[in-house]
Order: C-alpha cells, then sequence, then structure tokens
C-alpha cells in the first residue's frame, strides 16, 4: 500500500551518454486524474533531461484496458521504455477486476517479451478520493514515481556488460 513515505531509496543516478526514446501511454478515462499522472511524469522526464538525452513519445487511449496494445507500438517503434498510465476505480461489478488483471497481464508481459522496462504507473482503487491522493495529492504523484522507475531501470541496464 502507498504511504507518504518512500519505500525505496531513490538512487543517485549516474548518467550515461546514451540517447533514451520514453513512450509514455495514458488511458484517457478518468482523465482528472490521468492527467495528473502524465503531467507528473513528463516534469520528472524533463527534469532528468537536463543531465540525460531523452526523447518522449505520448500516445492517449480510451482506457486502461488499451494500455498494453499501445505500449507494445511503442516499444515496436523503438522506444527504449514505455511509461504507462491509468487509473481504474472499484464499482459494484466484477469489471474492475478484469480490467486490472488485463493490463497488469499485458504490461507484464510486453517487459518480459521485449526486454525493456514497461512501467506500471496504473492506478487501481477503491475511491475517487484514493485516486487523487496518489495522482498529486497525499501519496504523491504516481507519474512521477513512475518516470523515475523508468529512467533507474534504463540506467541499471546501461551498467551491464553485454
Amino acid at each position: 500500500m502507498a504511504t507518504s513515505l518512500s519505500s525505496s531509496p531513490i538512487p543517485s543516478f549516474s548518467y550515461d551518454d546514451n540517447h533514451y526514446k520514453i513512450g509514455i501511454v495514458t488511458a484517457a478515462w478518468n482523465h482528472h486524474i490521468t492527467d495528473v499522472l502524465k503531467q507528473g511524469a513528463i516534469d520528472t522526464l524533463n527534469s532528468v533531461g537536463k543531465h540525460q538525452s531523452l526523447e518522449i513519445m505520448e500516445l492517449s487511449v480510451p482506457g486502461a484496458f488499451e494500455i498494453p496494445t499501445a505500449a507494445q507500438w511503442l516499444l515496436e517503434s523503438g522506444c527504449d521504455a514505455v511509461i504507462n498510465l491509468g487509473c481504474v476505480i472499484k464499482g459494484d461489478t466484477p469489471h474492475f477486476d478484469f480490467v486490472c488483471r488485463a493490463v497488469t497481464d499485458g504490461i507484464g508481459q510486453l517487459a518480459l517479451k521485449y526486454s525493456k522496462p514497461c512501467i506500471f504507473g496504473i492506478i487501481t482503487t477503491n475511491t475517487e478520493q484514493q485516486a487523487y491522493d496518489r495522482a498529486g495529492g497525499s501519496l504523491g504523484n504516481k507519474g512521477s514515481e513512475a518516470a523515475e522507475a523508468a529512467i533507474w531501470m534504463l540506467l541499471s541496464k546501461s551498467t551491464l556488460d553485454f
């Protein structure tokens, strides 16, 4: 469960000479939440861009279910990492469970298939207030955290000898 305190240390990045192409897929459903997530991710990437060569590609999709397809398109177009942003708020039917499972499985499968970071920035909450808390509210901005994870993964991979 998210808290206002970070559960993992933020590394001191050792930037490299590589140019990274980073995709951001954002679901339009619950756009009042996902727009804030996207802005957090972009702000974080722009901050990193002062030290690291980055290019950002953005795609918008109707809802969370469509995110894995768009992420695959971005990976196939040459993105080095994809940040996936969406918001699924639980209702009275099992729709929440089906969508969350499909998105989670799809993003995980893409990361392994392409051996590239495919970051899970999907907020899955019981209430709209919980979503607000994770989109720039009391629990931070999960879009920003997803962007940090993408950079962390890319720079970690660059330290490996292949």
